[in-house]
């Protein structure tokens, strides 16, 4: 599991360490191989932008890192994140990662692997459900899961009755830090969908570069710190998750903390 690796070849700006997230990635890539993990989940701002915000240039970010990405002898996964989306259309995006087995056109999808259910989600949407894209104006604090998406959710969860982890770039649970909000706006329908299914173990997010462990309703909110930030690979920060009878363990790597069987 990684987030926010905001790769651009672009100088630092506070703590974001743009160029370093490449280095970042490899080591992350060349340990979930030594380890031999599953599948790799990313969870979004995957790659940054210039500040000059040429597509061009994005799009080359964009491919340089999922070059890396695809070392992982595996299947691996994306979510969408507002970065993203930045000086590049969501479907540029998508037409340039992959998600293994699954169409190119779908930002939010679900997969099964050893008994259990993985949800992706897309908060990259206004509330009246049209697709961000930061260009044209589009408000990174107004994320929203459209109501189409809603129902799949939920049509979703009823179909799959195995033990299910959820994963969406933003927040869905409340979180303000710096007076900026990070949470998806309609985070209460979601949960109330996911508490209405048992089977729900834990949801995974980026987005707010700050680690974070929440239980709401039998449910656990794990927030993932940012790969970008700070320098070197000594402040790398990635974790491998570890599921078994529907437990959680999670070991994490440089910055990132372990959390044992929650």
């Amino acid at each position: 599991l990684a987030a926010d690796s905001h790769f651009a070849d672009r100088n630092p700006v506070g703590t974001r360490h743009y160029r370093d997230a490449l280095l970042k990635m490899e080591e992350f890539v060349r340990v979930m191989n030594s380890m031999d993990v599953d599948f790799v989940m990313h969870l979004g701002d995957f790659k940054d932008e210039a500040p000059d915000k040429k597509e061009e240039d994005t799009l080359n970010y964009l491919k340089e890192i999922e070059a890396v990405y695809a070392a992982f002898k595996g299947p691996r996964y994306h979510c969408v994140g507002n970065h993203d989306v930045d000086s590049i259309r969501k479907s540029q995006f998508l037409s340039n990662i992959e998600n293994t087995g699954i169409p190119r056109k779908k930002s939010y999808y679900s997969f099964d692997l050893k008994g259990y259910h993985f949800i992706v989600l897309d908060a990259n949407y206004d509330q009246l459900g049209a697709a961000h894209y930061f260009k044209e104006g589009a408000d990174w604090q107004d994320p929203n899961i459209p109501v189409e998406q809603l129902e799949w959710l939920e049509m979703d969860l009823a179909k799959h009755r195995s033990p299910t982890v959820i994963f969406c770039h933003h927040p869905l649970f409340q979180y303000y830090h710096n007076d900026y909000q990070y949470h998806v706006n309609n985070y209460k329908e979601v949960q109330k969908i996911i508490n209405s299914y048992s089977h729900c173990i834990a949801v995974f997010q980026g987005h707010v570069h700050q680690e974070r462990f929440e239980k709401l309703n039998g449910v656990h909110y794990v927030t993932q710190l940012a790969m970008v930030d700070y320098r070197g690979l000594e402040n790398n920060s990635f974790s491998i998750v570890e599921l078994s009878n529907g437990k959680l363990t999670i070991n994490g790597y440089k910055r990132s903390s372990s959390k044992e069987k929650l």
